[in-house]
């Protein structure tokens, strides 16, 4: 393991465990904002220049900026008192190490040589090639769909007027 790794693979786990243990909404986000870009370093640091990129693009660039748009926009203006631990704490912490043993189990007893396919070369140009030109309808098409969700979601997150119902 390299340094590099090994930083990057300490920002992503202190980003997404301070976003599962901070009280702030706009806080948890915004940690958990810093967890999606040092997954996307990884990324970029295994060569997977478009997973990375689209990382950046997608859970960085709108899906965080979406939900810290969307807190601020419902939430009231006076504070609320949480509990420190939930109702289902015992059941969740049981959940979460049942699926740890699994997945470890999983891990340890599993194959340890794997014979994987020979993997094309694609580059991220040749990609945006394909996109711009083979799929540019299917991604047009996308591309409205996600702006008439976001529309509704802005419709619906605001407030009635006294008048009407």
């Amino acid at each position: 393991m390299t340094v590099s790794f090994l930083i990057l693979a300490a920002l992503t786990i202190a980003g997404t465990a301070a976003a599962m243990s901070l009280r702030n909404l706009i806080h948890c986000v915004l940690t958990l904002t810093l967890g999606f870009v040092g997954l996307a370093m990884l990324y970029l640091q295994l060569g997977a220049q478009f997973v990375g990129f689209t990382q950046i693009l997608v859970y960085v660039g709108a899906v965080a900026i979406l939900a810290v748009f969307a807190i601020m926009m419902t939430q009231s203006v006076g504070p609320h008192v949480q509990p420190a631990l939930s109702s289902f704490w015992v059941p969740g912490s049981v959940v979460a190490s049942a699926v740890f043993a699994v997945l470890a189990w999983a891990i340890c007893s599993g194959a340890t040589s794997v014979r994987t396919p020979p993997q094309h070369d694609v580059s991220v140009n040749q990609i945006g090639d394909a996109l711009m030109h083979k799929f540019a309808l299917p991604l047009e098409i996308m591309g409205l769909l996600l702006t008439a969700a976001l529309i509704g979601a802005v419709i619906l997150a605001m407030p009635e007027k006294k008048g009407e119902q």
